[in-house]
C-alpha cells in the first residue's frame, strides 16, 4: 500500500509539473512581441499590471473560488491515478484465480476431501476463494444449494469489484464539471469586469483565457481516466467469466455427493 501511494503521488506530481511547464510555454510565445514594441516617443510600453499568464497567475487570478476549484481538480486527478493503480494491481489472474489455489483444489477435489478444499480457499484468500467457500460450505445441502451459494457469492465479488472501478468512472465525470464550473465562474468575473467601466480587450481576453484553463484541466483528468476505466472493466469482466466457468468446474464433483440426514 505504501508503495502504491508513492507511485501515486509521484505521478500526480509529475503531472501537475507538466501542466505548469505547459502553461508556461504556451505563455511566453504571447509575451514575446512585446519586446520589441517601441511607443510614438521612442519609450517601451510599460507591461500592464497582472498581465502575467503564468500558471501560477492561472491559478490565483481566478479568485478564491477559481483556486478552490483547481485544487479541487488536483484532488480528481490524484484520486483517478490512485484508483487506476490500484485496479491496475487488483485485477490480475494471479489476484483473481490464483493458480495454486486451483491446484490445491483440484487436488483435494480428486481425494474427495471437501475439508482439504476448504483449508486450501483459507490459505489463498481472494475473490475465487470466498466463491469456493461459498459453495463448499453448503456441501450437505444438496448441489442445487451449493449452485444458488456459488452464483450469490460470484455476483458478491463481480459488485466489489466493480465499485472498486466505479470510482475511476466517478473522477472522470467530476473532473470536466469542476472544470466547467471553474470556466462559467471565470466568465462572470471577467463581464462584471467589463461592466464596471470601458471594455479592455486586452484584460477580457486574458480572464476568458485563464477561465478556460479550467476546462482544459478537466479534460486532462477525464480523457485518461475513462480510457483506463473501460480499458479496466472490460478486463474485469474477462476474469470475472473465467473464474465463474472455472469454479463450476471445479465445484461439479459435488453433484454426486451424497446428502447424509443426522
Amino acid at each position: 500500500m505504501k508503495k502504491l501511494l508513492t507511485a501515486t503521488l509521484l505521478v500526480g506530481t509529475l503531472m501537475l509539473g507538466g501542466a505548469a511547464l505547459a502553461q508556461d510555454a504556451a505563455a511566453a510565445p504571447a509575451a514575446a512581441p512585446a519586446v520589441g514594441l517601441v511607443a510614438a516617443d521612442g519609450a517601451a510600453p510599460a507591461a500592464k499590471k497582472g498581465s502575467s499568464t503564468g500558471f501560477y497567475a492561472v491559478l490565483t487570478g481566478s479568485g478564491f473560488v477559481g483556486i478552490m476549484l483547481w485544487f479541487a481538480l488536483f484532488g480528481a486527478g490524484a484520486a483517478a491515478i490512485y484508483f487506476i493503480v490500484d485496479c491496475f494491481i487488483l485485477i490480475r489472474p494471479q489476484k483473481i484465480m490464483p493458480h495454486q489455489l486451483i491446484e490445491k483444489v483440484q487436488a483435494a477435489m480428486a481425494e474427495g476431501d471437501v475439508m482439504k478444499a476448504l483449508q486450501a480457499c483459507e490459505s489463498e484468500p481472494g475473490p475465487m476463494a470466498n466463491v469456493l467457500t461459498a459453495g463448499f460450505s453448503h456441501v450437505e445441502e444438496g448441489y442445487e444449494v451449493i449452485e444458488e451459494a456459488v452464483g450469490t457469492a460470484a455476483d458478491l465479488e463481480t459488485e466489489r469489484l466493480m465499485q472498486r472501478l466505479n470510482w475511476i468512472s466517478v473522477c472522470a465525470n467530476l473532473a470536466p464539471m469542476l472544470g466547467l464550473l471553474g470556466t462559467v465562474q471565470g466568465m462572470i468575473m471577467a463581464f462584471e469586469g467589463l461592466a464596471t467601466g470601458a471594455p479592455d480587450t486586452g484584460a477580457l481576453a486574458l480572464a476568458i483565457s485563464q477561465a478556460l484553463w479550467t476546462t482544459a484541466g478537466g479534460l486532462v483528468v477525464a480523457i485518461p481516466a475513462v480510457t483506463f476505466y473501460f480499458s479496466l472493466r472490460n478486463s474485469a469482466n474477462r476474469l470475472i467469466l473465467r473464474m465463474q466457468a472455472m469454479t463450476m468446474e471445479l465445484s461439479k464433483d459435488l453433484r454426486h455427493v451424497e446428502v447424509v440426514a443426522d
